[in-house]
């Protein structure tokens, strides 16, 4: 298990790790992708475009979230630097992976708010690769490293479709 870290360390390495990977993935491609740029909706403005500040919205909120759990935990999201027990609070009581469901919604907002077919292309990509991350490392790793607590949470907290209701250990 993860050697004891300061809470400052620990806020320190999220924050440097939520600009590194979702900063980049959700940030970064989507604007060398589109460049930002907007799109005309015409009449259908009033709708599409604040659903695609919604979408962004909750998945900036749900991503910062699930990251300040993190470090709460005194640890990271980061492989590198695990928080020294399993997190299983605030939103992940209702879905295993929400970080990775936050940033497939910013992408998703964005390709919706941009009309940009390359960001569905991507988005699609994106959520294969986090899903082959997913089976291959992340899940034997927690299984390794918390046993049977993990086994439990897996039980009973869907990884990619959120619970209605909390899971209540």
């Amino acid at each position: 298990m993860a050697q004891a870290k300061s809470p400052a360390r620990a806020w320190i390495g999220t924050i440097v790790f939520l600009f590194l990977a979702p900063g980049v993935v959700a940030g970064l491609i989507p604007w060398l992708v589109t460049g930002w740029r907007g799109h005309d909706w015409g009449s259908t403005a009033w709708f599409v475009v604040p659903l695609s500040w919604v979408a962004i919205a909750a998945g900036v909120v749900f991503l910062l979230h699930a990251f300040a759990l993190f470090a709460l935990h005194r640890g990271t999201p980061a492989p590198i630097a695990p928080t020294e027990t399993l997190v299983v609070t605030g939103v992940y009581r209702f879905v295993r992976n929400p970080m990775y469901l936050a940033v497939l919604s910013i992408i998703l907002g964005q390709a919706l708010l941009f009309a940009s077919w390359g960001l569905v292309i991507y988005t699609v990509i994106a959520l294969t690769a986090v899903v082959a991350f997913v089976k291959g490392y992340e899940e034997p790793t927690l299984t390794e490293t918390y046993g049977e607590q993990y086994l439990a949470y897996r039980r009973n907290v869907p990884g990619w479709w959120p619970r209605l209701t909390p899971w209540q250990r």
